[in-house]
C-alpha cells in the first residue's frame, strides 16, 4: 500500500512519521477549516503542523498508549509466568521468562559490583519493554495505521522508541536515579569533588567542572538518541520499502525484517547495559 489515500511520495513519509497528538492550541492559532480559536486557546487532537505549535507540554497519544500498553503487557506474561512456576517440568512460558532473567542477572553480576536491589528488576524491565516497543516496527507499517483510518484516525505511530520524547523520558528516569545514587551513595562532597577536581587536579577547577559536566550531561543524551536514531532509521527504511512496487517490497522487505531483528535487540541491550554501567559508576568512589 505505497501511495495509500492518493498521498504523494513526500506526503505518504510524512503521513507515516506524524504523531497522533493531544495538547493546548496557542490562543488565536486559526486551525485549517477556518475555526479561529478563542482566548486563552483550546485543548484539542491535532497532527501535523497544528501539533507543532502545541509546544512542550503536548502528549503524543499514539507513544503513550503503545508504550504503556506493551508495558502492561510485559507485567502480565511475567506475572502469569511467576504464578504459574513450577519446580517440575517447566512450560514454554516459564523457560523464555526464566531465560530472559537468567540473562538479565549474569550482566548485572558482570557489570555491577555494589549492592543495590532496584538495579536487576531496572535492567529486567528496561530490557524487555524496549525490546517490545522495537518489535513493534516489525509489523508492516501501513496494516494498525490503515485500520486506524478506518475507524476515523487519521495519523497513528506504532513504535513508541521512534518517538524522541519517549526514548529521551527514558533516558532522563535513568539519568535522575544516577544523580540520587551519585548522592545517596558518596554523599554531595565526594560526588562534587569527582565533577570538580578531576582529571586535571585542584588548580584546573573550572576545566574540570567542564570536562566532567559534558561527560555526565552526554550519558543521558546518548543513551536516548542512540535508541531513536537506530530505530528511527530502522522505520524509514520500512517506509521506503513500502514505496516501491508490490513484487520488489518482499524481496526486499523480508531480508530486512531478519536483520532488524538482531538490531532490534542489540538496541534494547545496550540501552540495558548502559544503565547498569552508569549506576555501577554511580556507586563506586574515583
Amino acid at each position: 500500500m505505497a501511495a495509500e489515500g492518493g498521498l504523494t511520495t513526500s506526503g505518504y513519509i510524512i503521513h507515516h512519521l506524524t504523531n497522533l497528538t493531544f495538547g493546548k492550541l496557542p490562543e488565536g492559532f486559526v486551525r485549517y477549516n477556518g475555526e479561529v480559536v478563542g482566548e486563552g486557546g483550546t485543548w484539542t487532537i491535532a497532527h501535523g503542523n497544528e501539533a507543532a505549535t502545541m509546544g512542550f507540554w503536548a502528549i503524543n497519544l499514539d507513544t503513550m498508549l503503545f508504550s504503556v500498553g506493551l508495558g502492561m503487557l510485559f507485567i502480565w506474561l511475567f506475572k502469569k509466568a511467576a504464578t504459574k512456576a513450577t519446580t517440575g517440568v517447566p512450560g514454554n512460558l516459564q523457560n523464555f521468562c526464566e531465560w530472559i532473567v537468567e540473562f538479565v542477572d549474569e550482566q548485572v553480576k558482570s557489570s555491577f559490583h555494589s549492592r543495590n536491589q532496584v538495579v536487576a528488576p531496572l535492567a529486567l524491565t528496561i530490557f524487555v519493554w524496549v525490546f517490545l516497543m522495537n518489535l513493534m516496527d516489525l509489523i508492516p507499517v501501513d496494516w494498525i495505521p490503515y485500520l486506524a483510518q478506518q475507524m476515523g484516525v487519521p495519523y497513528l505511530k506504532i513504535v513508541p522508541s521512534t518517538d524522541v520524547n519517549a526514548t529521551m523520558g527514558m533516558s532522563l528516569s535513568v539519568f535522575a536515579l544516577i544523580i540520587y545514587y551519585s548522592l545517596s551513595v558518596k554523599g554531595p562532597k565526594e560526588f562534587i569533588g569527582e565533577l570538580t577536581l578531576q582529571p586535571l587536579g585542584k588548580w584546573a577547577l573550572p576545566a574540570n567542572l567542564f570536562l566532567e559536566g559534558v561527560n555526565l550531561l552526554a550519558k543521558p543524551v546518548s543513551l536516548g538518541l542512540r535508541l531513536f536514531g537506530n530505530m528511527y532509521a530502522g522505520e524509514m527504511i520500512f517506509i521506503l520499502i513500502a514505496l516501491l512496487p508490490f513484487w520488489i517490497q518482499w524481496v526486499l522487505s523480508v531480508p530486512w525484517a531478519i536483520f532488524h531483528i538482531l538490531v532490534i535487540t542489540l538496541q534494547a541491550f545496550i540501552f540495558m547495559v548502559l544503565t547498569i554501567v552508569y549506576l555501577s559508576m554511580a556507586h563506586e568512589s574515583h
